[in-house]
């Protein structure tokens, strides 16, 4: 069965629904990454997150599969990371 991802956007902060549980994207820190390949400049497709913390605490693989399918909020967070 395939879980809904709803993305929401408020003027405060933005949060994704994974599976039953709404993270907001400010309490997502520390984030790591991997298949970041400088040939792929400007698109990075390959890039995804291979840990973060949300709140504090380390996320878990299941939470880290459903972040990596925003590829917006991985492409963002990429961005931001190597700029």
């Amino acid at each position: 069965m395939e879980k809904d991802n709803l993305k929401n956007e408020t003027a405060n902060s933005t949060n994704i629904v994974l599976g039953a549980v709404n993270l907001d994207y400010k309490l997502i820190s520390n984030i790591q990454f991997d298949g970041i390949d400088h040939k792929d400049a400007p698109d990075y497709c390959d890039a995804y997150i291979v840990s973060a913390e949300y709140d504090g605490e380390e996320m878990t693989e299941e939470q880290l599969e459903e972040l990596n399918e925003d590829s917006d909020f991985v492409y963002e967070c990429v961005q931001n990371h190597l700029f």
